[in-house]
C-alpha cells in the first residue's frame, strides 16, 4: 500500500512590504520622542506651556474632525426620510462647531503666548548669544553682579555651551553675525529666529538639573546639521561656583608637554582668532578657548571632547566639517600638534 506523501509544514504567509511598513512606523516615530533633545519632556516651564499647548490643540483639532466625520457619515448612511433639517446639521455641526472650537482655542493661545513671553518681567540672568556659520558665541555680560568675592560685574564668553541655574528666569538676547539662524532648545523653550541686524530675546525658567541639547532650526548653510550646543542646568550654587571659577584665568601648564603646546598655540597665531584669558591670545573671531577642555563637545556638538578630537580638529578642521571658517593645520609636526592638543585638553 502507497504511503500517502507528507503535506509541507505549514508556514506563515509572508508578510507584504506595507505591512511591515505599517507596523514599523510607530517604533519609528516614537524612537524620537526621547532623549535629551525631546520636546515631549519639558524641563522648563515654557517647553512645559508649549506642551500644555500641543496637548490642547491636538485635542481640540480631533474633536472638530470627529464631530464633523459623525455628521457626514449619518447624511450619507442614514435613510432620507430620517435626515430631516439637513441645513440645520450643517450649519450647527459643520460651521457654527468649528467655528465655536476654534475661537476657543485661538483665546486659549493667545493667553498662553503672553504667559510664555513674560514681557517686562524682571530677570535673573541675561545671556547673549550670536549664531555664527556654523557655531555659537556665547556671552554673559554682567556674571559677576552680586557674587561675593567678585569684583564688580565682569564678561564671561565661551562657545557651543550655555550653562543657566534652576529656577531663576534667563534672559537670551539672540542675534546672527552672517546669515538667518534660530535658537531652538526643545526641552526647555521654543524656538526663536536669529535674524541680522535685529535683536530678539527669549526668556526661561529650567527647572530640572541635566544636560540638554539646542540646535539650530533655520537651514544655513552646508552645515545647519551640524550647529547644535549643549545647555548645562545646575542648581543655583552650582552655578555660582562654575562662574566664579570660569572667571579666573585657566592654571599654568602642569608638564613639558602642555608648555610646548602652549608656546607653539601662540606662534602659530592662533590667538588672531582665539582668546585665551591671562595670555597674548586675545582674538575675537573664533570661539572663545580660555577652558575649552571642560566642553562636552567640539565643533558646535559635533564630536566628543578629548585630546584626540583636538587634535583632529587642529588638523582636519576643512575635512571634519567641509567651509567651516578654520582652516586646517596640516603643516604641524605631529609632536607639536599632540602638544597643543595637549595644551588645550588642560584648560578648565
Amino acid at each position: 500500500m502507497a504511503s500517502r506523501p507528507r503535506r509541507p509544514p505549514l508556514r506563515p504567509p509572508a508578510r507584504r512590504p506595507a505591512a511591515m511598513i505599517a507596523a514599523a512606523a510607530p517604533a519609528f516615530l516614537l524612537s524620537a520622542c526621547g532623549g535629551s533633545q525631546s520636546a515631549l519632556h519639558p524641563a522648563g516651564t515654557a517647553a512645559r506651556d508649549i506642551f500644555e499647548i500641543t496637548l490642547v490643540l491636538f485635542i481640540g483639532g480631533a474633536l472638530i474632525f470627529v464631530g464633523v466625520m459623525a455628521i457626514a457619515a449619518y447624511a450619507v448612511l442614514a435613510r432620507p426620510e430620517r435626515f430631516r433639517g439637513g441645513i440645520g446639521w450643517i450649519l450647527g455641526g459643520g460651521v457654527a462647531f468649528p467655528v465655536v472650537v476654534l475661537f476657543a482655542l485661538q483665546v486659549y493661545e493667545f493667553a498662553m503666548t503672553r504667559r510664555i513671553v513674560a514681557a517686562g518681567t524682571p530677570v535673573d540672568l541675561t545671556i547673549e548669544v550670536t549664531g555664527v556659520m556654523w557655531w555659537w558665541d556665547v556671552r554673559y555680560p554682567d556674571a559677576g553682579r552680586g557674587l561675593d568675592g567678585v569684583d564688580g560685574n565682569r564678561e564671561l564668553r565661551t562657545a557651543n555651551e550655555i550653562v543657566v541655574p534652576a529656577g531663576r528666569r534667563v534672559e537670551f538676547v539672540l542675534t546672527t553675525r552672517d546669515v538667518i539662524h534660530s535658537f531652538w532648545m526643545p526641552t526647555l523653550a521654543g524656538k526663536l529666529d536669529m535674524i541680522p541686524g535685529h535683536v530678539n530675546r527669549l526668556t526661561l525658567v529650567a527647572d530640572t538639573p541635566g544636560v540638554y541639547r539646542g540646535q539650530c532650526a533655520e537651514f544655513c548653510g552646508a552645515q545647519h546639521a551640524l550647529m547644535a550646543f549643549d545647555v548645562i542646568v545646575l542648581e543655583p550654587d552650582a552655578f555660582d561656583a562654575w562662574v566664579r571659577h570660569r572667571l579666573q584665568p585657566p592654571a599654568e601648564p602642569r608638564d613639558e608637554l602642555a608648555a610646548r603646546g602652549r608656546d607653539a598655540f601662540l606662534e602659530a597665531g592662533c590667538g588672531a582668532c582665539h582668546a585665551v584669558r591671562g595670555t597674548p591670545a586675545t582674538g575675537t573671531l573664533g570661539p572663545d578657548l580660555t577652558h575649552v577642555g571642560s566642553r562636552l563637545t567640539l565643533g558646535a556638538g559635533v564630536f566628543p571632547n578629548s585630546v584626540g578630537a583636538l587634535a583632529g580638529w587642529i588638523a582636519s578642521a576643512r575635512h571634519l566639517k567641509p567651509e567651516n571658517r578654520m582652516p586646517s593645520f596640516d603643516v604641524l609636526d605631529g609632536v607639536t600638534l599632540r602638544a597643543i592638543a595637549a595644551y588645550l585638553a588642560e584648560l578648565k
